[in-house]
């Protein structure tokens, strides 16, 4: 066998290699995202009643209202503004979408995909995580942003 020969058959082979294990990554990720984001929803959700609370607690009023809705979405009800913000978890995309009535109408809803992803070289090393647009989401920083702008309040504190 010539040298050129054994080289092509070596490259198609570490490509087929690379393909079987990003398929495998990929099975392996959507499983455990698939198995875990009951719990991610009921994190979500226990973050966004627990904010609600601290921010009545500062306030002294009942500025926001939450209530889980009997579709199982949680409801956010700004009395001040008479607004509000809807979250809802579809575990059959694995998507967490955030609709927020206090934000301008050109803005665009927040949506969350859960994913599962490999944390070391071990195969076996997985977690999950929320993203948005690819990038890993900071849940209480976003919460505090959705909440301010439902309040009519600016995202960021300036």
């Amino acid at each position: 066998m010539d040298e050129i020969t054994k080289q092509a058959a070596q490259e198609y082979l570490a490509a087929k290699l690379t393909e079987e294990e990003q398929i495998y990554e990929a099975q392996q990720n959507q499983a455990l995202a698939v198995a875990r984001s009951p719990w991610v929803w009921k994190s979500v959700k226990d973050a966004i009643l627990e904010k609600c609370r601290e921010w009545n607690a500062v306030t002294q009023e009942e500025t926001l209202t939450c209530r889980e809705t009997a579709l199982g979405d949680l409801r956010v009800w700004c009395a001040a503004r008479s607004k509000q913000m809807t979250v809802h978890y579809d575990s059959r995309k694995l998507l967490i979408t955030v609709k927020n009535a206090g934000r301008l109408e050109h803005e665009k809803d927040v949506i969350l995909h859960i994913e599962g992803y490999r944390t070391s070289p071990e195969r076996s090393d997985r977690a999950i995580r929320l993203t948005r647009n690819e990038q890993p989401v900071n849940i209480d920083l976003l919460i505090v942003g959705e909440l301010r702008v439902l309040t009519g309040m600016s995202r960021q504190r300036k």
